[in-house]
């Protein structure tokens, strides 16, 4: 059997989360796999078979999306070269991690698909969003990549195919422990508006800044090069952790059992869906990024709130799962599996 792992890379969480549940699917077939997009600063760790610019959003420099980048940077005749010219018929299976190109490639091939994403788990009406529905941004979450079967990842199983996150063995092996400092990853941010943003607060901020080469220090905060292990190591030795409304590094933070500050990046619908179910979760939310919010960074610094959940470790119980959905009617494949908890 040959699977194709397809990845999405515009961020690290998607690429965090293949390096834990490929070792299981390499146990039972095959692997080859397939990075698209930009942004991610973590090494994957794993041989990567192909690569594309894919479709990737670009951020301002002051926590929203720059619509005119990445306007800029979409190439649709690109993208249709590239789905017409995979060599998707060569695989068994296309397990896709919210990558468009080989879902698309899979589903007019008619190659077998399942998505193990966390985007997945908003095929759920159930699952939070917040109070205005975006319409294109439902849309999007909804058809970008397509599979025939989904499993989706969220903070809670807010539904029969909803799991929750995958916790990577790093952050497991993590020595915890109560520094000052507060870890700071807001990738939309450059360093002049992290500073804006922080300089009249009562803290100490470490900020990690992607594409930075040299620490820099300006006030109370110090900006450090988006190293993957040092930021980990820098999380695990805070006292809190503010970042965007995304999905993993939330989740870490949960783990570990920080006080957590989430900052949904403007316009970006599944930020502000993730920050809706936090805030069910007792997480404190940025609603925007105004130097006027400095006074409510200032509250949390004072009143921060540890949530701690342990995430169970069942990367090898998704994989079973994953394997029998997509060869359900076809009997390649059977495992004994729990259901998803």
């Amino acid at each position: 059997m040959k699977i194709l792992y397809a990845i999405q890379a515009t961020g690290n969480g998607h690429v965090s989360r293949a390096m834990e549940l490929l070792p299981y699917f390499k146990e039972h077939a095959q692997v080859d796999t397939f990075l698209s997009g930009a942004h991610a600063t973590m090494e994957p760790g794993f041989r990567v078979n192909y690569r594309s610019k894919g479709f990737s959003f670009f951020y301002e420099k002051n926590g929203g999306i720059g619509i005119s980048k990445t306007i800029a940077h979409f190439n649709p005749a690109r993208l249709w070269k590239e789905i017409k010219q995979f060599p998707i018929e060569q695989y068994d299976l296309v397990v896709n991690d919210f990558e468009f190109i080989s879902a698309r490639a899979a589903k007019w091939s008619g190659v077998p698909s399942i998505s193990l994403s966390h985007q997945a788990s908003f095929l759920s009406k159930k699952t939070p969003r917040p109070e205005i529905k975006n319409s294109v941004g439902e849309f999007i979450l909804k058809h970008y990549a397509p599979a025939d079967h989904s499993i989706g990842f969220h903070f809670s199983k807010y539904d029969e195919f909803i799991t929750t996150p995958i916790i990577r063995h790093q952050i497991k092996s993590l020595e915890v422990s109560q520094q000052p400092h507060i870890t700071v990853y807001l990738p939309s941010f450059n360093t002049t508006s992290l500073a804006s943003l922080f300089e009249n607060c009562q803290g100490i901020f470490h900020c990690f800044v992607p594409g930075l080469t040299q620490i820099e220090k300006k006030s109370n905060c110090l900006f450090l090069p988006a190293n993957a292990q040092q930021f980990l190591t820098n999380m695990a030795s805070g006292s809190g952790v503010i970042c965007g409304a995304g999905f993993e590094t939330p989740a870490e933070a949960l783990y570990l059992g920080k006080p957590l500050l989430v900052v949904p990046i403007k316009g970006q619908y599944e930020q502000q869906c993730n920050a809706a179910a936090l805030a069910k979760l007792g997480v404190f939310i940025l609603p925007n990024h105004e130097v006027s919010q400095q006074d409510v960074i200032n509250t949390w610094l004072v009143n921060k709130l540890s949530i701690q959940i342990v995430f169970p470790d069942h990367a090898e119980s998704i994989v079973k799962l994953a394997l029998n959905k997509a060869f359900s009617n076809q009997n390649q494949v059977s495992f004994s599996t729990p259901a998803l908890g």
